[in-house]
């Protein structure tokens, strides 16, 4: 209890930390604030809006709003949560759980997560996905090397963005097509939770 507790305080303060980096090199100057009440601030925001759920993939995403894997329900509900009702997620959710990384999932602040899809576990042979179930200190790594801190919208997606795992991964492209890594593509972006914004990708991320 005590190890889980302190790897919550961690990646909580990394979170955090890496939230703080963000905001420094983005916030806007008080002459923006003030001028965001002009009719061509206004009109300039609405058409910044960002864009919804986006990727072949999401056409999986149950669309009953009382279905927990709705994306409507997931709205409503912290990430790990969320992640547990749709259909695309199971063995993603299977790994948090035996990372203990629920909870910590659950009470981060803003966060993206980039989330592989059963279909990305199953290109991992079995013998090898085994192991590192198995391992806790190994999928912990794996699975933090998958969240970045801040909830990144499509218009900020592409780039080089730390992880709470401490590496790098980098995302090109732009619109609705987006690779991370180089390989792993997006196949349903944008998807929102109470507390992560989420891109489901076709490929387990691997730290160095």
């Amino acid at each position: 209890m005590k190890s889980k507790n302190m790897l919550v305080a961690v990646l909580t303060a990394g979170v955090a930390a890496l939230a703080l980096t963000a905001c420094g090199s983005g916030s806007a100057t008080p002459a923006a604030s003030a001028g965001a009440s002009t009719p061509s601030a206004m009109a300039s925001s609405v058409a910044a809006a960002p864009v919804g759920e986006f990727g072949a993939g999401c056409a999986a995403v149950p669309t009953d709003p009382a279905d927990a894997g709705s994306f409507q329900a997931m709205a409503k509900v912290p990430v790990a949560t969320a992640a547990s009702g749709n259909p695309l997620l199971s063995t993603l959710v299977t790994a948090v759980k035996k990372a203990n990384l629920v909870d910590t999932l659950n009470s981060a602040p803003a966060i993206t997560v980039f989330a592989p899809t059963n279909d990305a576990f199953a290109k991992i042979p079995k013998a090898d996905l085994d192991k590192v179930l198995a391992d806790n200190a190994t999928l912990t790594k794996i699975l933090t090397y998958h969240v970045v801190a801040g909830k990144l919208t499509p218009e900020q997606l592409a780039g080089t963005h730390k992880t709470l795992q401490g590496g790098e991964i980098t995302v090109a492209g732009s619109g609705e097509a987006f690779t991370v890594n180089g390989s792993a593509k997006v196949v349903c972006g944008n998807v929102q939770t109470a507390n992560a914004t989420v891109y489901i990708i076709d490929s387990v991320l691997m730290p160095q």
